[in-house]
């Protein structure tokens, strides 16, 4: 059993987590065990039976898949402080998808018995019902931006979610981008080259710097301009 004690101040900070009441917040946490990823070590991959709902401490995850040409598309980076498969094990359908380490992550989890107790309250079900709607929205976002969006526009959109903790959609923009070129190329479903250019592009317009593994957000606004480029 954890203790509130264990959390950290991502997960505390948390547009989710932390407006839930503070019953709520405990009721959560002490249904949970914790568990420790290394890098590149699999949470679950496609196709497994649900076996918990999980809330990031520290560290971050990759959500990805296979295209059919048998390369890895990432969908999403999990960042300290998101919860997530409430999907999957409220519906009892296997995943969809292959959750992996990116980093050295810790983790929550609430099993599936543990589940099935706090969804008998309706508290927890309206609070699992508002995250399932804040995940749609984030996939939502995902598709028109990959078709209704020039590839420029695009790579702004994303760059200024992750500056945003990608799926956590906070309110806050990082001065930097922790990700590397090839990852951020997998997510946007383009090749390392044309990422390249059009990040080169941006940053001779002073909207980003570009840095070893990372981006540097140098202007929010010009990133903002990009999102309607055509």
């Amino acid at each position: 059993m954890a203790l509130m004690t264990e959390t950290s101040e991502e997960m505390r900070t948390n547009p989710w987590f932390s407006v839930l009441s503070a019953e709520g917040r405990e009721s959560l946490i002490r249904k949970c065990e914790t568990i420790t990823l290394q890098p590149g070590e699999y949470l679950f991959r496609r196709g497994d039976v649900p076996n918990g709902f999980y809330g990031v401490k520290c560290g971050r995850l990759k959500a990805s898949t296979l295209r059919e040409d048998g390369k890895e598309a990432i969908l999403a980076v999990i960042e300290a402080g998101n919860w997530f498969g409430q999907t999957s094990l409220a519906s009892g359908q296997r995943r969809l998808r292959d959750v992996a380490a990116l980093d050295r992550s810790s983790l929550f989890v609430v099993g599936p018995a543990a589940f099935e107790e706090l969804m008998l309250d309706t508290t927890f079900v309206r609070a699992i019902a508002e995250l399932q709607s804040m995940h749609m929205n984030w996939l939502y976002r995902m598709v028109e931006d990959a078709t209704l969006h020039s590839t420029r526009a695009r790579i702004a959109r994303r760059l200024l979610l992750l500056a945003s903790g990608d799926v956590t959609l906070s309110s806050q923009c990082r001065q930097h981008v922790s990700l590397s070129q090839d990852t951020l190329a997998m997510m946007l479903g383009i090749t390392r080259q044309t990422l390249s250019l059009e990040l080169k592009a941006m940053a001779e317009t002073g909207a980003i710097a570009l840095r070893y593994g990372r981006i540097e957000i140098r202007s929010k606004d010009l990133i903002s301009a990009f999102q309607d480029y055509s």
